[in-house]
């Protein structure tokens, strides 16, 4: 190809097809490359194929809902925040709807409404897209990159270069770690990748046995402990029990916290600490249970439970407090009433680690944040280079969080990337 673009764009996910726009928005003659046959692949799965495009919540609650290196993304969702990102897709005639917990929709349910709308967006804009087409590695000479070489051997120039490929996470959708030696190539760093917003695996007889497989709880806690006892974290929500462990949002969301403390330490004991009626406090299920052992004493205590708490769990809880189900409330003395409260307020189970990356809805780890420019996201090693997304050691919450980010730091390099072009030319 002998035209020289003033933008490549590498990658048509999110931050890639945000990225492209913004730099066309500023006058760039614009390149999406996309190895796969399908731009926004991963966007039309997000969110349960609704696609949650954003989060409403306020800055200081979206920082706090992006664990990996939240504080580097301060220039770039000043730019342009969750609240920008509503208006630009309501100016793309997508109706948003705002959920619990601050998740935003489309009206329609349909992740394909927001993918369409992009990819309309793109080639209303005359973004020349080509799919199907593998990268190689980048061209650079003298610090300054000047375009990249594909697979087939072909190259393609341009004045500046914008990864947005990914990480490891979801690999069907394409993202399988290709950019990391490209970056590496030039001098970068690469944070091992490493699974978060995954589902945690637990020893604990209960879960290998399948006792409790399929049981779900919604407005629960978990915390994640070590062995000294200190909290790493504290999520509030919905979660399910499996065969392997503990899936669902707040699970998911204990992972970065189970993943980073392996990472340090990988001999560290953990524990997931529930409670399933976090609202209510211990005193008052003490005081319940000894209210119906003064005037429902015939009653067994396994009924009494199972009035609050699935049958199966109710077993469990039990068995690991050494009551028998039969036991009647009359018969139920102080200390088993306080080991009943204990279980129901903080059911301990031992947690061995997560799901492997490939089983991940994000990727923590990438390039280098240390060698990144947070307001351009350009590269401080290689002029003219520019990254995006989830390939960047940045990662945040599922719930409207990740994507925000996506489509953050896509904006900012788009901008950036078509200002340096617009440079050279002058």
């Amino acid at each position: 190809m002998s035209q020289t673009f003033d933008v490549i764009v590498i990658g048509g996910g999110p931050s890639g097809l945000m990225a492209a726009i913004a730099a066309r928005l500023q006058g760039a003659s614009t390149l999406v490359l996309e190895k796969g046959n399908k731009l926004g692949r991963k966007l039309g799965i997000s969110g349960g194929g609704r696609c949650n495009v954003t989060n409403a919540k306020p800055m200081d609650e979206l920082m706090k809902n992006i664990p990996g290196n939240g504080r580097f993304l301060y220039s770039a969702l000043s730019q342009f925040s969750n609240r920008e990102i509503i208006e630009f897709f309501e100016s793309l005639g997508i109706r948003l709807k705002e959920e619990d917990r601050g998740r935003v929709f489309p009206i329609t349910d349909k992740a394909s409404t927001v993918v369409r709308a992009l990819i309309e967006k793109v080639n209303a804009l005359g973004i020349v897209v080509r799919q199907d087409t593998p990268v190689e590695g980048l061209l650079v000479e003298c610090g300054h990159v000047m375009g990249v070489k594909l697979r087939d051997g072909d190259t393609v120039l341009a004045h500046s270069v914008i990864i947005a490929t990914g990480g490891c996470s979801v690999p069907q959708t394409g993202s399988t770690g290709d950019a990391y030696p490209w970056a590496s190539a030039v001098g970068h760093t690469i944070i091992t990748p490493y699974p978060t917003e995954v589902p945690l695996t637990s020893p604990a007889s209960f879960i290998t046995s399948r006792a409790l497989q399929g049981l779900s709880f919604k407005d629960a806690t978990i915390s994640i402990q070590n062995d000294r006892g200190k909290t790493l974290t504290q999520e509030y929500g919905d979660f399910m029990f499996t065969h392997f462990g503990l899936t669902g949002p707040i699970a998911l969301r204990c992972s970065h916290y189970v993943s980073t403390a392996l990472r340090k330490d990988p001999d560290a004991v953990l524990s997931a600490v529930i409670d399933f009626f976090p609202e209510q406090p211990a005193a008052q299920f003490v005081a319940t249970l000894k209210d119906h052992r003064s005037h429902d004493g015939a009653k067994q205590i396994n009924t009494r439970l199972s009035e609050w708490l699935p049958d199966r769990l109710v077993a469990v809880m039990l068995e690991r407090a050494g009551i028998a189900p039969t036991t009647t409330m009359a018969h139920l003395g102080n200390e088993a009433i306080t080991e009943i409260t204990a279980c129901i307020k903080k059911f301990r189970m031992p947690i061995r680690g997560t799901l492997p990356l490939e089983k991940a809805t994000v990727t923590g780890g990438g390039v280098s944040i240390k060698e990144i420019v947070p307001h351009t996201m350009a590269s401080k090693l290689c002029a003219g280079l520019y990254f995006a997304g989830e390939v960047l050691d940045v990662h945040a919450h599922t719930g409207g969080y990740n994507i925000t980010v996506a489509f953050s730091t896509g904006h900012a390099a788009g901008i950036a990337a078509a200002e340096y072009a617009e440079a050279l030319h002058s």
